[in-house]
């Protein structure tokens, strides 16, 4: 019998998961209203017309766990061996409302999660949400959780109504991020309008496939417009075992080098380094749903032992058995004890 996991250490590191999700009750109502009022957003009524419509025991418990940030989550963290949380409000956050509303919603969710860190420093870790609708003002609010809250990075939940970071109207967030040393997080929300119909045609626009093809694409269209070489020290995080990125990066370099050769598209910038370059550079990449050790060791040998960091995405995918698993990856102690804790450290400052 295998036992189960508990925290402390004593196993040789502290396990540190880097990309679980809270959610304010009263942006769960928000929600609410959004599709009671039939906002026009298939990828987000898709996903969050489940988790509230559903009575599944799935979409009710994770309701229930999403919006407690006391007692039971830490009870769920000791039950499953996790030292400390990374917590961020779940996708999409803010980013599907009206400006006033998103800039509200993400003051008040920022300090309802402060004042949790603040009850529990040595579990809670923060995330700043922000109002990518108003650029300024987001920057603002990055800036105020993390000189004021003490957060130690910031959430994008993707796309934000069909636009992505690289619009250059979001480079107020890139420059406040990069100025405080806090990496962005970009989180798989639903595909945008524009592209999530053949997805749901088959049931693939969620966490099965869409979520990843949609946050690759946002994290490839950063690095093709250049934003690394102007902001060379801004830091991405993504999940899900860089939503595939490290398995394509022979042939996203090969044919993003011919295409700038033969001046394919005109628009896009020469680039300083191959694609691969900048994951290696300018990203961490976390196995947040991914408990499968040949991944994970295929992502430390072409992305960087020091860029992969363990997340558990809890409350969606948070089984002991996954947590089990993974202590077992046959890995020497000291690359492991930086998968599970040092490497999180780094990237968040702890």
């Amino acid at each position: 019998m295998i036992e189960q996991p508990k925290t402390g250490g004593a196993q040789g590191y502290l396990r540190i998961a880097t990309e679980e999700a809270f959610a304010p009750p009263k942006m769960l109502d928000l929600y609410r209203k959004l599709l009671a009022d039939g906002y026009d957003d298939p990828g987000f009524a898709s996903l969050w017309g489940f988790y509230l419509g559903s009575p599944s025991p799935r979409a009710t418990k994770i309701i229930e766990r999403l919006q407690d940030l006391g007692p039971q989550r830490i009870q769920y963290m000791d039950d499953r061996g996790i030292d400390r949380q990374v917590i961020a409000v779940t996708a999409p956050g803010v980013q599907v409302f009206d400006r006033d509303t998103a800039v509200a919603m993400a003051r008040e969710a920022n300090d309802m999660l402060g004042e949790a860190c603040a009850q529990h420093p040595d579990r809670y870790t923060g995330m700043a949400a922000c109002a990518p609708q108003a650029p300024a003002e987001a920057a603002k609010e990055i800036e105020r959780a993390i000189t004021k809250l003490g957060f130690k990075a910031v959430i994008i939940n993707g796309h934000t109504k069909g636009e992505y970071l690289d619009n250059p109207k979001f480079l107020p967030i890139l420059e406040a991020a990069a100025a405080l040393n806090a990496p962005i997080y970009i989180h798989p929300t639903g595909m945008p309008k524009a592209m999530v119909q053949h997805f749901l045609e088959s049931g693939l626009d969620g966490a099965v496939y869409g979520f990843g093809v949609d946050t690759g694409l946002h994290a490839l269209r950063l690095i093709v417009s250049g934003v690394f070489d102007r902001l060379p020290n801004l830091k991405i995080i993504i999940g899900h075992m860089g939503e595939a990125l490290p398995f394509w990066q022979y042939r996203l370099d090969y044919m993003q080098a011919a295409g700038q050769r033969a001046k394919r598209y005109d628009f896009l910038p020469a680039l300083k380094q191959p694609v691969s370059g900048y994951l290696r550079d300018n990203f961490y990449i976390t196995n947040s749903g991914v408990a499968w050790p040949p991944a994970i060791k295929f992502t430390q040998e072409q992305v960087g032992v020091e860029n992969t960091l363990y997340a558990m995405d809890y409350p969606y995918q948070c089984d002991v058995e996954e947590v089990i698993t993974l202590d077992a990856m046959d890995m020497d102690a000291a690359t492991k004890k930086k998968f599970f804790q040092t490497n999180a450290e780094k990237a968040f400052g702890l």
